[in-house]
């Protein structure tokens, strides 16, 4: 072994006992799980030092292409391949996912849709009749009531 090698070790050592003596310190451990305790924190600080990862970051592979998940109907999960008009409450309720969230796991872009087009399109022409949208008319003025005609005074 070699003189860095052997001083990585002894610092390892170094920082487990450490890590261990201060949690033995807040928590009550029995005795006979020490050694156990001592080598998960050991192999703990091993593996991040070696910059292993204790997950492996898993590729994403969409429920259905991207490409095809828009319809002019209907918006497909990428999540788990099923139809809806509207994603926003299903990603919330059963992932945990915001639109932003959802948008950067799968890499969408910043406008990709979240609600069927033609959806929003009924939804949006429906606010307009019901007159949403439209900035108030300006309240008319009221017409000066007619000022009194009096007679000219004649000079005496």
């Amino acid at each position: 072994m070699t003189e860095e090698a052997g001083k990585n070790v002894d610092t390892l050592i170094e920082l487990a006992a450490d890590v261990v003596s201060a949690y033995v310190s807040n928590n009550p451990i029995p005795v006979g799980d020490l050694p156990a305790l001592i080598g998960q924190v050991h192999a703990a600080l091993r593996a991040t030092a070696g910059g292993v990862s204790a997950q492996e970051p898993v590729a994403l592979t969409p429920a259905v292409p991207i490409r095809k998940s828009v319809t002019p109907d209907y918006i497909i999960s990428l999540e788990d391949g099923k139809k809806f008009k509207s994603l926003k409450r299903h990603l919330s309720t059963h992932y945990g996912l915001t639109p932003d969230g959802y948008r950067a796991k799968w890499g969408l872009p910043a406008d990709y849709p979240m609600v069927a087009p033609n959806y929003a399109a009924a939804r949006s022409s429906l606010a307009k009749t019901m007159g949403l949208g439209r900035k108030p008319k300006a309240p008319e003025a009221p017409e000066p009531a007619p000022t009194k005609r009096t007679r000219k005074k004649v000079a005496a």
